[in-house]
């Protein structure tokens, strides 16, 4: 998991859309698979609270700052294409 937010954060520079920040966050989505049945929709709103509760952005943002609000788009966009 902490190798994922390392990779995550190293491409936080850019787009959410770009294809590699979209084959990292579906790593995420298949990871988070493991442990609940997340439907393209829940996936967003969980990035959502990633920025909405200050706990998770402190938590996720530890491996660089504004990787919860890049996980958050780059969510959004892989729930779009979903």
């Amino acid at each position: 998991m902490n190798a994922l937010y390392r990779r995550l954060a190293s491409l936080r520079e850019q787009p959410p859309a770009s294809a590699e920040a979209q084959a990292a966050i579906g790593e995420w989505y298949a990871f988070l698979q493991r442990f609940t049945a997340y439907s393209p929709e829940m996936f967003r709103q969980l990035g959502e609270m990633y920025v909405a509760d200050e706990r998770f952005t402190a938590n996720i943002d530890r491996f660089g700052e504004g990787l919860a609000a890049f996980m958050k788009e780059a969510m959004a966009v892989y729930a779009d294409r979903a």
